[in-house]
């Protein structure tokens, strides 16, 4: 996961490389003669890194923007603390000054993402990035056994 602006340069710098690597390396193994299905075959593994390097890129540009989609559970809260912080446009020291704590302190618990937070933390941290946090069940809450169906909250 791509945490700073920094990071993200880096990758758009990766992601041109590993292009035109990728291409000469296409070029050598049609030289040598493989096609079709061999080919494939033999590229899978760098285009599969290319295209988890471009899906990392995506995910901090749509971050960047806000774009974080709804948090679907509570496992997933690191990541989403972090795209806070980035859509925020603050950086891990900007962070560490607002808590009071050490810029390494924060880059531990990001490389991380946040495991084990504890929801105290949590709160801190969402009230240090200035964002409110509202959750909603989702699914039914009670079963209503006379009718064995559900009833939602």
């Amino acid at each position: 996961m791509i945490r700073s602006e920094q990071e993200f340069v880096k990758a758009l710098e990766r992601l041109e490389q590993d292009k035109s690597v990728l291409e000469r390396q296409r070029a050598q193994l049609q030289e040598l003669g493989l096609q079709g299905e061999q080919l494939a075959r033999a590229l899978q593994p760098m285009e599969s890194f290319h295209d988890q390097l471009r899906e990392e890129v995506e995910m901090f540009e749509g971050m960047k923007r806000g774009d974080l989609g709804a948090l679907h559970n509570l496992t997933s809260i690191g990541r989403w603390l972090i795209g806070i912080r980035i859509a925020k446009g603050l950086t891990q020291q900007e962070l560490a000054d607002r808590l009071g704590v050490a810029a390494s302190q924060v880059s531990r618990d990001e490389n991380n993402d946040y495991h084990a937070i504890s929801v105290e933390r949590a709160q801190r941290i969402l009230e240090a990035l200035g964002v409110q946090f509202e959750a909603h069940l989702a699914g039914p809450i009670i079963e209503d056994v006379d009718r064995n169906e559900f009833v939602g909250a």
